[in-house]
């Protein structure tokens, strides 16, 4: 549970103003189908993040050992000051419309755009940590629903009013706070 629980949390405030956000709102502007959209974010978000929670599960029994436990935590602090780099959505990333309709456009755009993305990093790292893939998967799956579903019916009036600043610093004073806590709880510092 805690593995869902964090992966959730993680994911759910790293994804605020993130591309594949501004993605979900280019999508619910351009479509105006909010269901097929949502519906393509979470089929699209299910596949990428089981294919990271794999790989993070199976490096961390892989690579076991001190040295990667210290990567781990370095990687969570990495992520909390990257997460304060606010994303740019270029005009070039936009899916086409006339050729898939939304559901497909979406399952083919979310996944492209979540490659290398920090929340796919993260979820990478969560599963490393926990070494756990359907809590991680399922988790980070959940915490970008929380993050894009309410962005495809709001759009951006939701991102005119939310504070990106603020959200930004949450979510990186919390990736920075379990990549600390790991790392002194690798380095024996705590009971």
């Amino acid at each position: 549970m805690e593995a869902f629980l964090t992966s959730s949390a993680v994911v759910a405030l790293a994804e605020v103003g993130d591309k594949t956000q501004l993605l979900a709102i280019v999508l619910a502007t351009r479509f105006k189908k909010p269901w097929p959209i949502v519906a393509g974010i979470f089929v699209a978000t299910l596949a990428n993040h089981f294919l990271a929670a794999l790989v993070g599960e199976q490096a961390a029994a892989f690579l076991d050992g001190l040295w990667f436990r210290y990567l781990v935590a370095a990687s969570f602090i990495v992520m909390g000051l990257w997460t304060l780099i606010p994303d740019k959505f270029d005009e070039d990333d936009e899916p086409k419309p006339g050729r898939f309709g939304p559901f497909l456009a979406t399952v083919i755009a979310f996944f492209l755009v979540e490659m290398g993305d920090k929340t796919q990093i993260a979820t990478v790292a969560l599963a490393a940590r926990f070494e756990s893939v359907i809590p991680v998967m399922l988790g980070t799956t959940l915490g970008m629903m929380i993050a894009n579903a309410p962005a495809v019916f709001l759009g951006n009036a939701l991102i005119e009013r939310v504070p990106m600043r603020v959200v930004h610093m949450i979510a990186a004073l919390l990736f920075v706070a379990i990549g600390l806590w790991l790392l002194v709880q690798t380095a024996g510092w705590l009971g």
